[in-house]
């Protein structure tokens, strides 16, 4: 079981989303737990190491659970995704680190996302949150 913790961030209907270099898919941003690490405190260092921008951790808030087969690893690995909202923010978005590329996505672009964001691209979708 991989464990992640993602940022859930929509603007006008549109999901935020990053693609690492040399990857084929986009993927929520976040990332993996370090040893110890809790939920906001992984969040809060993933996003800053991403995408160079500072969440406030009081404007954090549990959005759910989600878990799928891992995409680019053998069969039977599962992610299991802790999402998070996280409204405010400071700084500019912009790729950092591994990320080659940082992209607003709505629902039609539910095929170019891994099995577990497509999960979550379903769950906003039927919330009238995500646009078609």
């Amino acid at each position: 079981m991989i464990d992640k913790i993602a940022w859930l961030h929509l603007h006008e209907g549109q999901l935020l989303s990053t693609r690492s270099r040399g990857k084929d898919r986009y993927y929520l941003p976040g990332g993996k737990r370090e040893p110890g690490e809790t939920d906001a405190q992984t969040l809060l260092r993933e996003i800053r190491e991403e995408l160079t921008v500072a969440l406030d951790p009081a404007s954090l808030t549990y959005a759910g659970t989600f878990e799928a087969p891992a995409h680019g690893h053998p069969a039977g690995v599962l992610v299991r995704m802790s999402c998070y909202w996280a409204p405010r923010y400071t700084g500019t978005l912009q790729p950092a680190a591994e990320i080659a590329e940082v992209v607003w996505l709505t629902y039609r672009h539910r095929p170019q996302v891994s099995a577990v964001d497509q999960l979550i691209f379903d769950w906003l979708y039927h919330q009238q949150l995500l646009a078609e």
